[in-house]
């Protein structure tokens, strides 16, 4: 299965290649030599990932013509809007008509939708934003793969399981040769396009390696590169970039100063708030986003997590659930109702319903194994699949029993793509 459909080139407009899947127009950046109108294309994230050749692109498309159309007519029956709702208040329901016009909201009635307790008013809710979704992006539903290098960390936040001042787990630090193969079987064997490597902000890599394995990756097996490090360093970011990176996983995890200083050991949210800008000064694609049930954490920070996403021009928003690790400060906090990440989903997409891709995190289907199919129908448009080696992946202990810990790959590929046929969505990144 593959998780890019290739498109023929139409034109090209400056750096930037107009592609065609099935009548549809997308434009992506190209950064790819010898191109030439009618030739056939990967792309992924905004990006021209690969040439394919004439006959292959062809016989794949061949295959998924029909399909494309008919999960297209499965996302459509299942995305309509009926705003005639008699056990919902005629205020929120003049809000969520002004939001499916597409109007900007208030910061009033935004408020009002994420205090909302109500099931038929959030039932509307997560409609608006699946109606939106459907609006902006069609069926379509990037599934990205991640890496998980290291567990080592040098910072000591009191919500991360693989914090520094944790003593109780086993710690790892993948070799290089251990992240190519890696690499090398997500694109090569089961195909990736999109690629997270993630890791603590572990010192055991220098920049240069960190540099020298996205060159050969890039090299050997194209796909866009995700890195998620933590704060490298504003100089490291660029040696990053020009290495082949396009794309920055770093969450802010709460916009709120205080909260943040007190979470993470005493840390200025300043120094994380200027990764992010630099990131898209640079030209990273930039996805980030908050972590949901902090501790005195209230509804009003969670907009606000929000509404920075989009300051921070995120294409793609992360938000997950708290959740609670046995060797940490918050080892007793409990985390939020699955209603209250789905509320955040739902308003992101509102907020920011042409440009955001949502992802669906591990954390949530960890706290509700329906819940990645909750969110989908709630405006999310992303899923991430675990491709860290078995052998590893359980000791990447972030927080308890974590979904998708124990399963293979080809599990996962199965699992995801049953769900998003059964959906109407067509698992590939159309959004360029």
């Amino acid at each position: 299965m593959c998780y890019a459909i290739p498109g023929k080139i139409e034109a090209f407009d400056n750096k930037m290649v107009v592609v065609d899947y099935f009548g549809e127009k997308k434009k992506a950046y190209n950064e790819l030599d010898g191109l030439s109108i009618g030739d056939y294309i990967y792309a992924q994230g905004g990006y021209a990932i690969a040439k394919i050749p004439e006959d292959e692109a062809k016989s794949i498309l061949a295959v998924w013509k029909e399909t494309f159309f008919e999960l297209q007519e499965v996302d459509l029956k299942l995305s309509r809007l009926d705003l005639n709702q008699e056990s919902v208040s005629g205020e929120f329901l003049r809000i969520l008509d002004k939001a499916s016009e597409g109007k900007k909201l208030s910061p009033d009635e935004l408020l009002i939708l994420i205090k909302e307790k109500n099931k038929p008013a959030l039932e509307l809710l997560f409609k608006t934003a699946n109606f939106l979704r459907q609006k902006h992006h069609k069926n379509s539903c990037c599934v990205h793969g991640i890496i998980e290098i290291s567990n080592y960390c040098r910072c000591n936040c009191d919500y991360c399981g693989i914090a520094k001042g944790n003593k109780n787990i086993t710690r790892y630090r993948l070799t290089c040769d251990q992240i190519l193969e890696a690499a090398r079987q997500a694109i090569q064997e089961h195909g990736f396009k999109a690629l997270v490597l993630q890791s603590g902000q572990d010192a055991g890599y220098s920049i240069e390696e960190l540099a020298e394995i996205i060159r050969k990756i890039k090299v050997n097996w194209p796909a866009l590169i995700f890195i998620s490090f933590g704060e490298v360093g504003l100089d490291n970011l660029k040696i990053l970039y020009d290495a082949g990176a396009r794309g920055l996983l770093l969450r802010f995890e709460t916009s709120n100063p205080k909260l943040y200083k007190q979470v993470t050991a005493g840390k200025d949210l300043s120094s994380r708030i200027a990764h992010l800008k630099k990131a898209y000064e640079l030209g990273y694609m930039v996805i980030t986003g908050g972590l949901i049930g902090l501790p005195q954490q209230n509804e009003e920070d969670l907009l606000n997590d929000i509404l920075l996403t989009k300051e921070l021009h995120a294409q793609m928003y992360s938000f997950g659930p708290f959740i609670m690790h046995p060797q940490t400060p918050l080892a007793k906090h409990p985390s939020p109702e699955v209603e209250t990440v789905l509320k955040v989903i739902a308003i992101s997409r509102i907020i920011d319903a042409a440009n955001a891709k949502i992802l669906v995190t591990t954390a949530l289907e960890t706290l509700n194994p329906d819940a990645r199919r909750e969110a989908l129908l709630s405006g999310a448009n992303s899923v991430m699949l675990n491709v860290t080696p078995l052998e590893y992946r359980s000791l990447y202990n972030i927080y308890p029993a974590r979904a998708h810990e124990s399963e293979s790959i080809e599990a996962q590929i199965n699992d995801a793509i049953g769900l998003l046929m059964s959906l109407g969505r067509s698992p590939t990144d159309l959004s360029v």
